[in-house]
Order: C-alpha cells, then sequence, then structure tokens
C-alpha cells in the first residue's frame, strides 16, 4: 500500500504543472546554450503559456531573435520584459543598444539614462554605451 501511495505521489508532483513550468525553462535556457534556438524558442513559448510573467523567457525569446536577426520581435519581447519588471538591468541595456543600432539616439541615451540609476550589474556596459551613444550622435 505504501508503494502505491509514493508512486501515485510521484506521478502527481511529475504531471503537476509547476513541475512544468520550471522544466520547459530549464530546457529551454539548455537547448539555447547549444545554439538550437527554433527548440529553445518553442520551449520558453511553452513556458509562457504557463506563466505569463515568465521574464526570464521573455528575456531569452529577445536573445534568440537577435541570434535570427528578427529585430521586431527582439524589441518586442524586451519591452515585455521591462514591462514585468522595469528594474531589469539587462534586458534595459540590450533594448538601448537596439535602438542605437536602429540609429535611435535620443531613445538609446534616455534608456542608458535610465539604467544608470539603476545600475548594478551592467555599469560598466552602461559607461560604455553612453561613450558609443554620443560618438554616433555627433555623426
Amino acid at each position: 500500500m505504501k508503494k502505491i501511495l509514493k508512486i501515485i505521489l510521484l506521478i502527481f508532483l511529475f504531471s503537476n504543472p509547476v513541475y512544468a513550468k520550471t522544466q520547459y525553462l530549464q530546457e529551454g535556457i539548455n537547448l539555447f546554450k547549444n545554439k538550437k534556438f527554433e527548440e529553445a524558442r518553442f520551449k520558453f513559448e511553452k513556458d509562457i503559456v504557463y506563466n505569463p510573467k515568465s521574464e526570464l523567457s521573455y528575456l531569452y525569446l529577445s536573445k534568440i531573435f537577435k541570434n535570427l536577426n528578427k529585430k521586431n520581435l527582439q524589441e518586442q519581447n524586451l519591452n515585455a520584459v521591462i514591462l514585468l519588471n522595469p528594474k531589469n538591468e539587462e534586458a534595459i541595456l540590450n533594448l538601448a543598444k537596439l535602438k542605437l543600432e536602429n540609429s535611435d539616439y535620443a531613445k538609446s541615451k534616455e534608456l542608458n539614462e535610465r539604467l544608470n540609476l539603476l545600475c548594478n550589474k551592467f555599469c560598466d556596459q552602461s559607461k560604455k554605451l553612453k561613450f558609443e551613444i554620443e560618438n554616433l550622435s555627433k555623426k
């Protein structure tokens, strides 16, 4: 009888949506690290179905779209991350870089200034970006 209860408990735990959420996210991260972008994209999108506020899934999707050179989708996902967490430094930095690539110097500068106010992990990159913005906007 105890074996049956253990089996039922294990089945319940592994079929639990909470387990599935973290499983999709982790599988997506592993696939991303192995540069299997389309497969990773599917896992992150699946994670978002179960957890629409998964800022990490949106962030990884933006990285995938950057690698696939799909700037509109990259920007959409970065905006989703910032909407979910306005203090996500990596998303702000990446969006500022994307805006700079698109010659939107004013928006890039605005985002970089915002990043400077929050700066914790990406301070050095923010300083480099400020220098790039200043140099490119003078041309």
